[in-house]
């Protein structure tokens, strides 16, 4: 956490070798887009070179889905109306993965699962010092790309396995209910905090991007937060800065979430979206928004 007395140092003056990206990461393992976003970022940190940390919050988009979750038809239906209304925004999808290295294959999808088992196997794996990025890209994998039960005790216990955690461990936790109860807490702040879509990536805890946005925006907004020259705290851009910044829309507008403290006197920060992808901001709300 940024203390009182480090928060009113300029980011100019702290030497740049020293200097470590904080990235805080607000996604669904079920939301088509929290994969894309997820991609992006890790070609964005890749891009920079620098030392850097992440760290994962839960948010389920569907908080409400039964322990045993859904037909994947049934949910479409439900939830989106006709499905061959829908089919032009998860070809849209596929697409989008494609160029990120995604396999979506929605046709092997036939069930819609509960995904609180899978976040807190994430929270057991941050807890434990594991790879949480690899373990994510495993989820993510397993449900889009295999239509695999990302709740299914069994499948985690798998996927937990390739990030070097114990089968024992995995299983003992997921029917722990403290477990349980931290997880849905950490949801809670998230929620509390204005958060209504996923993903969502907060810099620095100071530059809050809503969507998935492309590996080049990602990268300057890692530039402005680490090395701009206003404090992370008292940062005010104007609404009319000239940069690919803007204030958060009346629509939009959110406090920086109060799950992170350190950040909860500055203001909501949006990436403004390049005309040729409105449409893509857009389809994300349409599919990951709740």
């Amino acid at each position: 956490m940024i203390g009182p007395g480090i928060a009113k140092i300029s980011t100019n003056e702290l030497p740049r070798s020293l200097a470590t990206l904080q990235v805080d990461v607000i996604a669904d393992l079920a939301c088509p887009w929290s994969f894309l976003g997820k991609k992006r970022l890790d070609e964005a940190l890749a891009a920079v070179h620098g030392p850097h940390t992440v760290a994962w919050h839960p948010f389920q988009i569907n908080p409400g889905m039964p322990d045993s979750g859904m037909p994947f038809e049934e949910y479409l239906a439900e939830n989106f109306g006709d499905p061959d209304a829908l089919q032009p925004a998860l070809d849209q999808l596929t697409a989008a993965g494609i160029e990120q290295g995604i396999e979506f294959r929605f046709d092997r999808i036939t069930h819609v699962p509960n995904t609180l088992n899978a976040h807190r196997l994430m929270n057991l794996a941050e807890q434990q010092s594991a790879d949480t990025s690899s373990l994510a890209d495993n989820i993510l994998s397993s449900f889009f790309a295999l239509g695999r039960d990302i709740s299914d005790p069994d499948v985690l216990a798998e996927l937990g396995n390739d990030a070097g955690l114990g089968t024992t461990e995995i299983l003992t936790t997921l029917e722990d209910e403290r477990s349980r109860s931290i997880v849905l807490s950490q949801e809670a702040q998230v929620r509390q905090s204005g958060v209504t879509g996923v993903p969502d990536f907060l810099i620095n805890k100071r530059l809050f991007v809503i969507g998935p946005h492309r590996t080049e925006s990602l990268v300057k907004v890692f530039d402005r937060a680490m090395f701009g020259e206003e404090s992370d705290l008292r940062s005010q851009p104007s609404s009319t800065s000239s940069d690919s910044f803007a204030p958060a829309s009346r629509a939009e507008s959110r406090s920086i979430p109060a799950v992170f403290p350190a950040a909860s006197n500055g203001r909501s920060l949006r990436l403004s979206a390049p005309q040729d992808r409105v449409r893509e901001v857009s389809l994300l709300r349409f599919v990951c928004w709740k």
